[in-house]
């Protein structure tokens, strides 16, 4: 297929190469130059706007925010007809509703599509993959999909995965925090985390959090960015309206999201989300 990806960033980009390594004619869009950069240089022809993309059977969208998403949209309506988007972006069920909404008027299909799995999941075509959509549509679609990890289809309606991945994110935020917590704990207990984290996280206190953002608040303020605290001052703020939105209590998201945002206003905004842990120092 001839695949158009819009956001070929830090999760973005490894996503599209597997869409390439499957076979299938890829094109990227970010408004980034060093994103098109890095996208050229592994043999993905990137351009800036979605205007300057040839025709394409399949967009994928990689944006970040709901805004973006709209953005993108409003740009690429005249020529969406007989399209299928493939919405992967966590951006709410508000957004993807409307945006749907907008791109089927024009003849457009949608497949609601957000992941989880983060970079390195990216990186092996081995994210998990919530679908939502017509079955035609999912259909037509599951060949890009299945490049990029397991698809899972939990609805047959734009919306539906993003509900999911709300649910998700909530687990995400509060066990990041968790871990942060706690290791925080281990220290002013007079113990060594490095020595602690091996022992708990293998147990019933295990967590793929602690396994995985752990050894990161164990090193310091530059490591590596495999998530941002940005990201998750956005998603927890989705998920806390969603919440809102049908009266649910969140009391441990809530607090998850003051600590993002407490990093974020010390400064570590761009840094990798493992340094909510500092909000502890």
């Amino acid at each position: 297929m001839k695949v158009v990806f819009v956001g070929v960033g830090a999760i973005g980009l490894p996503m599209a190469l597997q869409i390439k390594a499957a076979g299938h004619e890829v094109q990227g869009v970010d408004v980034a130059e060093i994103s098109r950069q890095r996208a050229r240089a592994q043999g993905i022809e990137t351009v800036e706007r979605y205007s300057l993309t040839r025709n394409a059977d399949v967009v994928v969208v990689m944006v970040a925010t709901p805004q973006q998403l709209m953005e993108l949209i409003e740009e690429a309506l005249p020529a969406v007809s007989g399209q299928h988007w493939v919405i992967m972006s966590t951006v709410g069920p508000e957004a993807i509703i409307a945006a749907a909404e907008q791109l089927q008027r024009q003849g457009a299909c949608v497949v609601d599509a957000p992941v989880t799995g983060g970079t390195a999941r990216a990186s092996t075509g081995d994210l998990v993959i919530f679908a939502a959509g017509e079955q035609c549509s999912l259909s037509h679609v599951a060949p890009v999909l299945n490049a990029m990890g397991r698809m899972k289809t939990v609805g047959n309606r734009p919306g539906d995965g993003q509900g999911i991945k709300v649910i998700n994110q909530h687990l995400c935020a509060v066990h990041i925090v968790a871990a942060a917590e706690a290791l925080n704990l281990a220290h002013l207990l007079g113990l060594d985390p490095a020595q602690v984290l091996p022992l708990v996280e293998g147990g019933a206190a295990g967590s793929w959090m602690l396994s995985d953002r752990g050894p990161r608040m164990l090193q310091g303020t530059d490591v590596k960015v495999s998530s941002a605290i940005n990201i998750f001052v956005k998603d927890s703020t989705l998920v806390a309206d969603a919440a809102t939105a049908c009266a649910a209590e969140v009391p441990l998201l809530r607090e998850a999201h003051a600590r993002y945002l407490a990093a974020a206003n010390a400064g570590l905004g761009q840094h990798d989300d493992s340094r909510v842990i500092e909000t502890w120092q």
